[in-house]
């Protein structure tokens, strides 16, 4: 997983030079309703211990492909106008501590970008859903295997091009079971990411 991270890495900083040679008067993003969003955003999960009965501070890499469609032409107006996109993702979580373990999901997802500013367009987003991780059953906070994940967090994404964006932002993760088994205390994180989109 470190040697992905790498070369995401590469790729993410040949990018963003590649594109400092495009011409501001170039870029200017035409999402319209019915837009489809391909994106793959990766980042670094970090364990909060939220209480003191949450003795594990997990932490590990994470990889989230994603796919989106913007069901909406611009809502409002002033510095919240924006536009809503609906989709789907998958997680993956190698979870390094406190035992090398995996996680694996599947969340609908929501999101709302600002686009007021053009080629700079912040967002918030939201995405929720089933989410199993052998982890589960080894830890105090967690009784099973299969529980659930619920993110929420902000980003901005920078038109390189008009179809091309560079992604950056942060998430809040929890992953609980839902009160199916107990103890269900659940595990807290945050989530830097970054990461690119294509829409077409």
């Amino acid at each position: 997983m470190a040697s992905l991270a790498r070369r995401f890495t590469i790729l993410a900083a040949g990018t963003v030079l590649t594109a400092s040679f495009v011409q501001a008067g170039e870029v200017s993003p035409r999402i319209t309703v019915g837009t489809q969003e391909i994106g793959l955003t990766a980042g670094y999960l970090l364990g909060h211990r939220l209480t003191e009965l949450h003795t594990t501070k997990q932490h590990g890499p994470a990889l989230m492909p994603s796919w989106m469609m913007t069901i909406t032409d611009p809502i409002g107006d002033g510095w919240y106008r924006g536009q809503v996109s609906l989709g789907a993702e998958m997680v993956y979580i190698e979870f390094e501590e406190p035992l090398l373990t995996h996680g694996v999901g599947f969340t609908p997802r929501i999101k709302y970008m600002f686009v007021a500013l053009d080629r700079i367009r912040p967002y918030v987003e939201f995405a929720g859903g089933p989410f199993w991780t052998d982890l589960g059953g080894r830890i105090h906070e967690e009784a099973t295997q299969f529980n659930f994940v619920l993110t929420g967090g902000v980003g901005v994404s920078w038109f390189l091009t008009p179809q091309l964006a560079f992604n950056a932002g942060y998430r809040f993760h929890h992953i609980s079971n839902a009160g199916t088994a107990y103890p269900n205390l659940g595990l807290n994180a945050s989530l830097p990411f970054a990461g690119f989109s294509f829409f077409f």
